[in-house]
């Protein structure tokens, strides 16, 4: 479900939500909780941290 501009909907209290954030030559995972993983070479790797954090 998306808003009216097209991003998505505010995460509900409790819910963790993850993105991967490029930083230079890195990448990391950050979550809404302030949760943030180690810097990445490899973007494949940031996901997967995010996924560790989330339990999915």
């Amino acid at each position: 479900m998306t808003q009216q501009d097209g991003s998505p909907p505010p995460p509900t209290p409790g819910e963790h939500t993850t993105t991967t954030v490029e930083q230079g030559r890195f990448c990391l995972a950050r979550c809404t909780c302030g949760w943030r993983g180690p810097a990445r070479r490899a973007r494949s790797l940031a996901r997967t941290d995010a996924e560790g954090h989330t339990g999915r």
